[in-house]
């Protein structure tokens, strides 16, 4: 077995991963999700992947789609709000989300969101780096928005000052970040919630109510 030296994956790095996607609209004809050339990665134009991927032990409907919201909503929040119902019972969360749902389009007002290649479980144990570059290993990658990778990153700590520094730099936090930090908080505080039990339950519900 080798061992690794490993320090924290510089915020520009991460950056850098989340635009990648963009750069390749820029050079890129012909928009497609589908790559038909591996030496020349395509743009990706939808939201999703084309396999199923996993946040921990939990499978993520990856089905391709062209509006961010809709994918959100319906592929990450309703099927963790459902499978918390089932185990724990209570309708108090999903009926938080039915009134939340509605106002979901205005915390993106004016906003025009490209799909950036994410991590999806973006924590500081599952992100570093070594003498040959960034080194990331648990993904649970899908093409969404890239301030959904910062929810997970700020919930559990472990990124500094400066890696948040770099980032920003690069990608700057759009009106209405901190709204968006929350509900795109809200998915991991479900999945966590599922897989570990009802110790997360309050900041699941407290974060919904936080945004009605």
């Amino acid at each position: 077995m080798e061992h690794m030296d490993l320090n924290q994956v510089p915020g520009e790095q991460m950056a850098r991963l989340h635009l990648h996607n963009q750069s390749c609209e820029q050079t890129t004809s012909q928009s497609s999700h589908i790559k038909s050339d591996d030496s020349q990665p395509s743009y990706v134009d939808q939201f999703g992947f084309d396999v199923s991927t996993c946040c921990g032990a939990i499978p993520l409907d990856n089905t391709w789609s062209s509006n961010w919201v809709e994918f959100y909503a319906r592929q990450r929040v309703a099927p963790q709000i459902a499978m918390a119902e089932e185990k724990y019972g209570g309708h108090q969360a999903s009926e938080l989300w039915t009134q939340l749902v509605p106002q979901l389009p205005s915390l993106f007002a004016g906003m025009s969101v490209k799909p950036a290649l994410l991590h999806g479980d973006l924590w500081s144990g599952n992100a570093a780096e070594n003498a040959s570059g960034p080194v990331i290993y648990d993904p649970a990658c899908f093409y969404g928005h890239s301030e959904f990778d910062l929810a997970i990153a700020a919930m559990f700590g472990g990124f500094s000052h400066a890696f948040y520094s770099a980032y920003h730099q690069l990608i700057p936090k759009a009106p209405g970040f901190e709204k968006r930090h929350q509900l795109y908080m809200l998915f991991h505080y479900l999945n966590h919630w599922n897989h570990f039990g009802s110790g997360y339950k309050s900041q699941s519900l407290s974060i919904m109510k936080d945004l009605l």
